[in-house]
C-alpha cells in the first residue's frame, strides 16, 4: 500500500489532520461504524465528555485490531459529537491518540442534534493495508 498526503497549506497540522489523503496498492479496506462509549453489554455511557471520548477511542482501537488493521492506516475518521463547545477543551485526548499512532487522516468534525441514548461523541473510521 502507498499513501500521499495532500496539504496545500500547514494550518490544519496544528489540528490533527490533514486534507486529502491519496491510497494506491491496497490489500484491503475497513469501514468502521461510528463507535461510541458504550461497555461491553451494550450500555450506553453517561460519563463526562473527555471520559467519553476516551471510551470510544479505545473501542475503535479494539474494533481495528480484532480486524487486523492498524491505527497509523486510519485514512478517514468522521467526528459526530453533540457539543463542539464540550469536546475542544478536551480534544488534546484526540490529538494525543493520533500523534501516538503516528495518524494522517482526512477528518470531519461534525455537530448533531443527537446521538445514540446518553452519547455525545461518535468515530467512524476508513482503514487501509
Amino acid at each position: 500500500m502507498e499513501k500521499r498526503i495532500v496539504n496545500p497549506w500547514n494550518w490544519q497540522d496544528e489540528r490533527s489532520y490533514v486534507q486529502a489523503v491519496e491510497v494506491k496498492h491496497v490489500e484491503s479496506t475497513l469501514y468502521v461504524s461510528g463507535q461510541t462509549a458504550i461497555s461491553t453489554d451494550g450500555i450506553a455511557s453517561q460519563a463526562d465528555m473527555r471520559t467519553q471520548l476516551m471510551e470510544a477511542i479505545q473501542n475503535l482501537e479494539q474494533v481495528i485490531t480484532e480486524a487486523g488493521f492498524s491505527c497509523e492506516n486510519i485514512v478517514r475518521l468522521n467526528i459526530y459529537t453533540t457539543s463542539s463547545e464540550e469536546l475542544w477543551p478536551h480534544f488534546d485526548v484526540f490529538q494525543d491518540w493520533v500523534k501516538k499512532h503516528n495518524m494522517k487522516q482526512a477528518s470531519t468534525l461534525m455537530e448533531v442534534s443527537s446521538l445514540f441514548e446518553t452519547l455525545k461523541v461518535e468515530l467512524e473510521a476508513t482503514v487501509v493495508k
